[in-house]
């Protein structure tokens, strides 16, 4: 009823370890929650504005990225507002800390009022996988199954996207790793991929990585296209271009192109961007992630095919809110008694 008083939600904290249990053997249902929003994303009833790039004169390497986001509530996903601030600063690998640190803030979509702050790295790390999983399982459909997987990048995201393709139970005969720096690439093998107990080859460059792979999972930290040769795509594999910044425009020219979205894809200096501004229109891209979940379009088992996904904020307002959710329910949400203070218009406490 209009005008009735009522007070805000009760706003509580989720720490990253109460996070790792909540989707800790919950990657199935990650995946196909991921998919019920790129599905609401696909029939706009979403609002996903254009990130905000915070940058640094004094430090051009870092930056720190606001997501603001809406998520209108269906099919069994929750209803919620929110924003994701990520930070970037690839010094912090000479500290010994990770690259990246995120956080994530839902909003109560009746009163606009904050009732959650999580630990946003890995809901990050889990929709970013969860997504690649689902192009995969999708892509692969029309197409021979993968068996011989290549992860370009060993950092945290590639061990995500590991995880999340185990679900997809395919019988896989090899995995190949190639990193810059070849202690990564080996740590990475040995903790990450030798206990599939599926034969695991280190790489000691792209090039054999690539033509040796059905499936590449592209992880690096590149910022700008390093990965230039078509031919070395002759074989047709399936890539998932996460980091969106390591194939030349060459390579994307011939390839079948999937986006999550068009509009920021296309953005930043990605490499489909650099595409889009080598060839003035925006033909190469073949179809959206969502035109192939709904059946509008079918990946051609005879070409390279190339999913380059932006990674949306209504991923993490999806995911998020489904962790809170299990937290609260677990008792591993911490509520912040009288978060909200000053809530009588006039009266002074």
């Amino acid at each position: 009823m209009s005008g009735v008083r009522t007070s805000p939600p009760v706003f509580s904290v989720v720490p990253g370890r109460a996070v790792h249990q909540c989707l800790r053997e919950r990657r199935a249902d990650v995946i196909d929650l991921v998919e019920r929003t790129y599905r609401l994303h696909g029939q706009r009833q979403t609002v996903n504005p254009p990130s905000y790039f915070l940058r640094f004169p004094d430090r051009p390497a870092s930056r720190i990225i606001a997501l603001p986001a809406s998520l209108g509530g269906d099919d069994g996903v929750d209803g919620v507002d929110g924003i994701k601030w990520v930070s970037s600063f690839p010094t912090n690998l000479d500290l010994g800390i990770p690259r990246a640190s995120a956080l994530l803030l839902l909003n109560d979509p009746r009163t606009g009022y904050p009732f959650a702050c999580l630990e946003g790295s890995i809901i990050s790390a889990a929709r970013t996988a969860a997504s690649a999983a689902s192009a995969a399982r999708r892509l692969a459909a029309s197409r021979t199954v993968p068996r011989r997987i290549g992860f370009f990048g060993t950092g945290l995201i590639a061990r995500f996207v590991h995880d999340y393709l185990t679900e997809l139970g395919w019988d896989v005969e090899e995995y190949g790793v190639f990193d810059l720096d070849a202690r990564c690439a080996g740590s990475f093998a040995a903790q990450v991929l030798a206990p599939t107990r599926r034969p695991v080859r280190v790489h000691d460059g792209p090039q054999s990585l690539i033509r040796s792979s059905d499936l590449l999972v592209f992880a690096t930290t590149a910022s700008a296209p390093h990965v230039v040769d078509p031919s070395w795509f002759d074989h047709d594999p399936l890539v998932l271009h996460i980091s969106l910044r390591d194939l030349g425009t060459e390579v994307l020219l011939r390839s079948v192109n999937v986006v999550d979205d068009a509009d920021h894809a296309l953005k930043a200096d990605t490499s489909v961007h650099l595409a889009e501004q080598r060839t003035g229109a925006r033909d190469f891209l073949h179809a959206t992630l969502y035109d192939v979940l709904t059946g509008a379009f079918t990946a051609p088992p005879d070409r390279t095919v190339v999913f380059s996904p932006f990674g949306l904020g209504v991923l993490d307002l999806a995911v998020g809110a489904f962790v809170y959710r299990e937290a609260a329910a677990a008792g591993s949400a911490i509520p912040i008694s009288g978060f909200f203070h000053e809530l009588d218009r006039h009266r002074s406490t």
